[in-house]
C-alpha cells in the first residue's frame, strides 16, 4: 500500500489547506505549541517526543525542523493518513500505528526511555472521558519530571454566553483569513475517494472505522479546559493551564 511522493505531498498540501477552516490561528498555534516543547527540552542532547494524534504529520514535521535532534514518535490510528505522514515526511518522526487508549497502547510505542513532552493537536477530544482520564495518567507515567503535555485544540466554555461569543470569534478570524475558501473536511475525503492509489488504504481506514465515544461519562469534546486542568492534576501533573487562546482555540500545557 505504498504512496508515491507526489502523491503523498498532493494530499499533504490539500489537507494543510483544509484545517485551515477548524484550526483558528492554525499556525500560531503550531509555533506556540513548538515554542513550549523547545523550552522543556531546553539542553537536552537528543529529546523523546510523541506527538499523539499525529494524523499526516503536521505537527511532527514543524517540531522536527525545529528540534532536528529529537526523536519524535508520530501516533495514529488511521492507516491512510499515517501513509501520508511516513511517505511525505518520512524523517520527521518514527510512525506508530495504534489507537490511543486502548491495551497496549504506551507499549507500542517502544520507548528506550521517559518522554521529555508529548504533544497533540486537535485530536484528544474524539477520546471518551474515561479513556481521557486512562491516558492522561498513562502520560504522567511516561514523561520525566519537568516533562510537559501540550495539547492545542478546542475547548468549550462552561459559560453559554462565552462558548457563543467564542465561537462566533473564531468564525470571524477564519473569514478575515478567507479559511472558508478552502475545501472542507467532507470534501477532502470525498476527493480522497477518488484517488485509485488510495483506494486500499481507503477501504483499510473504513474497515476500522469506529463510531464517536457515546457511552460511559461521554466524548471529551464536551470538556472546558478548568475540567481539563482537574483531569490533569488528578493524573500527577503539577501544573496546569492555558498558555494561549483565541476564542475556544487553546493551548493546555501540563508539566509533570
Amino acid at each position: 500500500m505504498g504512496l508515491s511522493l507526489a502523491t503523498a505531498e498532493r494530499w499533504v498540501e490539500r489537507w494543510e489547506r483544509q484545517q485551515q477552516r477548524y484550526a483558528v490561528d492554525r499556525e500560531e498555534r503550531f509555533t506556540v505549541i513548538a515554542d513550549v516543547v523547545e523550552q522543556a527540552v531546553a539542553g537536552r542532547a537528543r529529546p523523546s517526543v510523541v506527538d499523539l494524534g499525529c494524523g499526516p504529520g503536521s505537527l511532527a514535521a514543524r517540531l522536527a525542523r525545529r528540534l532536528p535532534d529529537a526523536d519524535i514518535v508520530g501516533v495514529d490510528m488511521d492507516p491512510l493518513l499515517l501513509e501520508l505522514a511516513r511517505t511525505h515526511h518520512a524523517d520527521a518522526a518514527r510512525y506508530v500505528d495504534t489507537v490511543i487508549g486502548e491495551e497496549g497502547w504506551t507499549r507500542a510505542l517502544e520507548l528506550d526511555r521517559p518522554l521529555d513532552a508529548a504533544v497533540s493537536t486537535t485530536a484528544l477530544h474524539y477520546l471518551s472521558v474515561d479513556t481521557l482520564e486512562r491516558v492522561y495518567r498513562q502520560l504522567a507515567g511516561l514523561l520525566r519530571p519537568g516533562g510537559v503535555l501540550v495539547n492545542g485544540d478546542h475547548f468549550p466554555h462552561d459559560d453559554p454566553g462565552l462558548a457563543e461569543l467564542a465561537g462566533r470569534l473564531g468564525r470571524r478570524h477564519a473569514e478575515r483569513r478567507q479559511a472558508f475558501a478552502h475545501e472542507d473536511w467532507a470534501c477532502w475525503w470525498t476527493a480522497v475517494a477518488e484517488d485509485p492509489e488510495l483506494t486500499d488504504l481507503l477501504a483499510e481506514r473504513r474497515r476500522r472505522r469506529r463510531p464517536p465515544a457515546t457511552t460511559g461519562t461521554g466524548s471529551a469534546a464536551c470538556l472546558s479546559v478548568p475540567a481539563h486542568q482537574r483531569l490533569l492534576r488528578q493524573a500527577g501533573f503539577r501544573h496546569v493551564g492555558a498558555v494561549w487562546q483565541y476564542g475556544d482555540s487553546h493551548v493546555v500545557v501540563a508539566i509533570r
